[in-house]
């Protein structure tokens, strides 16, 4: 029985939405085809109609990975019209919610190290272009901020959100996890407003 055309263009999407949770989960080679086909509700043999390869698909999955997390940014900092918007993407990125699900976070803390282990340069394309984003960014937020980011480097704060994000995970729930997220958050923005005036 053939599928129609929206229902497989609806297959792909589910696969590429499927592959970009598990990826970040378990890494480019910690799960495979077949896992990656039976968690999205399909065959096997459905994966060479939508893919080239595995490969073709980290691709994908990746791309549609960081789109998501740039769509959270954006809606988080719309929703809360924070005064401080460095400081809130700081304390999104860097915290105990990040660590504990890499499945719907960042690609950066997740896959880089894998990615950098690939000979693929269209991965490596997504990566460089997730990087270039979040400086642009960063950069663009620093220049508002009235903490102590706004006389940073953006690379710095980027090499020290997605540093922090991948040792916790490591510590996982160990005391020292939660110290280091609160280190981070206040060697990049400064101390927390309400922990200044508490102090005063």
């Amino acid at each position: 029985m053939r599928v129609s055309r929206e229902k497989a263009q609806a297959n792909r999407e589910q696969i590429i939405e499927t592959a970009a949770r598990l990826l970040r989960e378990h890494g480019f080679d910690g799960i495979g085809v077949a896992d990656i086909m039976k968690a999205a509700g399909l065959t096997h043999g459905g994966f060479y109609r939508n893919f080239a390869s595995k490969d073709d698909l980290a691709v994908k999955a990746s791309e549609h990975a960081m789109a998501d997390t740039i769509a959270l940014l954006k809606n988080g900092l719309a929703q809360q019209q924070p005064q401080d918007p460095l400081r809130a993407v700081i304390e999104s990125y860097v915290s105990s919610a990040h660590r504990d699900d890499p499945g719907s976070g960042c690609i950066l803390p997740a896959l880089a190290a894998d990615a950098a282990r690939r000979d693929d340069p269209a991965l490596r394309a997504v990566f460089i272009t997730a990087i270039q984003y979040y400086l642009d960014q960063i950069a663009k937020l620093s220049s508002a901020s009235p903490g102590a980011a706004g006389s940073r480097h953006p690379a710095a704060i980027l090499s020290e959100m997605v540093g922090a994000v991948i040792l916790s995970r490591v510590i996982a729930n160990d005391p020292l996890a939660e110290s280091l997220v609160a280190a981070v958050v206040a060697d990049i923005a400064g101390p927390s407003p309400g922990r200044a005036s508490d102090e005063e």
